[in-house]
């Protein structure tokens, strides 16, 4: 296996892809840089995973020379492996071999301890995924590409790889793997900012709930002392001796002490019969 036909590695820095993209694009790079840099802005505006993961495979099926299908595999901190989002039904299907088989390019970069992309411009030849290359040559497939989403330090739920197929031998060159290196370090960002923006939301419900709850155990204490003072004046009771009467009546009928509590302060004359 020659390393035309299939390789592995490291992404650059966005730095270094874009200034490797744009060198390979030369005068012709205009279009698609505008395209990237719009994507850019629609990705970081999605507040939203699923938003996020849409736009990724819509834009990379799109802006990745010799694309033919284009899939998510995102990996849980249990290391249960999905798709989410695909271009078309069959990406499920060759993802689903190699979650299945424990092999396979979009495993590979998903892994957190793995390359961060893997290559393969000949797999009807390629002896490195013995299940899946075989099946994605027989469903048409000849090249596919799988570089590394969430590559960066934030803590995150999980990790995951851009996979894409082309039907074409040699189909993702160079240019093709800067513009999808490119894609995964802006969507890596948008979903670590959707992540953060999905973990604000929940944080400020909590909030929100717990504040609620406190108000309510605010005044249902206020209530009560109140209906505690009513005894104490209409019946000559001891605080003590109040509350135990609160307590019992509650009890016996069945009647949450709260609510006892809040008859009581509404009607002080109910005191004079329990």
């Amino acid at each position: 296996m020659t390393d035309q036909k299939r390789d592995s590695g490291v992404n650059p820095s966005p730095e270094r892809a874009a200034d490797a993209f744009m060198e390979k694009l030369g005068d012709a790079s205009a279009l698609p840089v505008r395209q990237l840099a719009e994507l850019t802005q629609a990705l970081l505006a999605t507040t939203t995973v699923d938003g996020v993961l849409q736009r990724i495979v819509l834009a990379a099926r799109y802006l990745v020379p010799g694309a033919d299908l284009v899939s998510i595999t995102l990996r849980r901190e249990d290391g249960h492996l999905y798709t989410p989002m695909e271009t078309d039904a069959e990406a499920v299907e060759l993802d689903k071999v190699q979650y299945d088989s424990g092999e396979g390019p979009c495993l590979d970069a998903a892994r957190p301890s793995g390359p961060a992309y893997a290559h393969s411009g000949d797999l009807a030849g390629d002896t490195t995924w013995p299940v899946f290359a075989p099946l994605a040559a027989k469903h048409g497939y000849a090249s596919v590409l799988s570089t590394a989403l969430l590559d960066n330090p934030e803590p995150s739920p999980f990790t995951g790889a851009l996979n894409i197929y082309s039907r074409r031998r040699d189909g993702l060159d160079a240019v093709s793997r800067d513009t999808a290196f490119l894609l995964a370090t802006y969507a890596s960002l948008a979903l670590a900012a959707a992540h953060k923006s999905a973990d604000a939301d929940r944080a400020l419900t909590k909030a929100h709930v717990e504040r609620a709850n406190l108000r309510t155990a605010l005044d249902t204490r206020t209530v009560i002392g109140q209906a505690t003072g009513i005894l104490m004046s209409r019946r000559n009771l001891t605080a003590d001796e109040a509350f135990e009467v609160l307590s019992r009546t509650s009890q016996n009928h069945n009647v949450k002490l709260a609510d006892l509590a809040q008859i009581l302060a509404t009607h002080p004359d109910t005191a004079d019969r329990i």
